[in-house]
């Protein structure tokens, strides 16, 4: 499932046609996709300027002159893919239309976005703009990784006590949001630091490192344009390559990259999710 970097690297993609612009004609071509879609939601979006286009954890939020805001989650395999407008130096040209295109925005203009979600485990909505934050999809979020309210005295606050591992911990949405198995894997592979560790047990010393560590990664993620595995593509179609990045992730049975380190790269698995390590360097 795209995690914050895919979704940020894909809000980046969609502004330059999205934000600002007018929505000439919504078509909506099923009734719903992991749950109803909203009632009217075409006559709705038609004829809409987005006033803004945000990311809140894993959920792209676009702002409407309307007073309403579109909500917009991948799952899965969601694309959202721009056509019919320049993207750098490349005119992208409509591609006939396709079975899982399930949205389509018809911009003025010219331009097209389509949500194509070939196991609709996506999902849209639509919701008052003024107490957007209060959305059940929303509501129990913890603060952005790169927000001022995500900080060392914070998240020492939120771990301690706990008796669950720290990789669990960090994949609590509750706790810091948009973070998932990739990115904590990585991250704790560079602060060396378990993923079995109770995250109680952590000393104060291990706690803060996470946090500029955390906002490294995801940095260099989205810089990379997120990572591209299974169905995960930019709104320009191209892939991510953060992929080629992993020191852990996915390379159960590579040596360690860690100069000096002989060990090798393990998976373990921890409430149904693969946790990739070295469990030489990782204490």
């Amino acid at each position: 499932m795209p995690e914050l970097p895919e979704v940020e690297t894909v809000r980046r993609g969609l502004l330059p046609v999205l934000e600002g612009a007018v929505i000439a004609r919504a078509e909506v071509n099923r009734p719903d996709l992991r749950w109803p879609l909203p009632e009217r939601m075409a006559d709705r979006l038609t004829g809409r300027r987005v006033t803004a286009l945000r990311r809140r954890s894993k959920y792209l939020l676009a702002d409407l002159d309307s007073g309403e805001t579109l909500l917009v989650h991948l799952g899965m395999s969601g694309r959202m893919l721009i056509s019919g407008a320049m993207l750098g130096q490349f005119h992208h040209d409509h591609p006939a239309p396709q079975k899982h295109d399930h949205v389509v925005l018809h911009m003025e203009g010219g331009a097209r976005i389509t949500f194509n979600d070939a196991r609709r485990f996506g999902a849209m909505d639509l919701m008052p703009t003024e107490g957007a934050a209060l959305h059940p999809l929303l509501a129990a979020l913890g603060p952005e990784p790169f927000g001022n309210d995500f900080n060392e005295p914070y998240l020492a606050a939120r771990l301690a006590g706990r008796r669950t591992p720290i990789k669990s911990a960090l994949l609590d949405q509750r706790i810091v949001a948009g973070l998932g198995n990739i990115y904590v894997c990585e991250t704790l592979y560079r602060a060396r630091i378990s993923p079995l560790t109770l995250a109680g047990d952590l000393g104060p010393k291990a706690v803060h490192a996470l946090v500029p560590l955390i906002r490294e990664v995801l940095a260099e993620a989205i810089e990379a344009g997120g990572s591209s595995l299974r169905d995960f593509r930019q709104a320009n179609g191209e892939l991510g390559y953060f992929s080629k990045h992993f020191q852990v992730y996915d390379r159960e049975g590579d040596p360690c990259e860690t100069p000096g380190c002989a060990g090798t790269v393990t998976r373990t698995v921890q409430s149904g999710r693969s946790s990739f390590w070295c469990p030489s360097c990782q204490r």
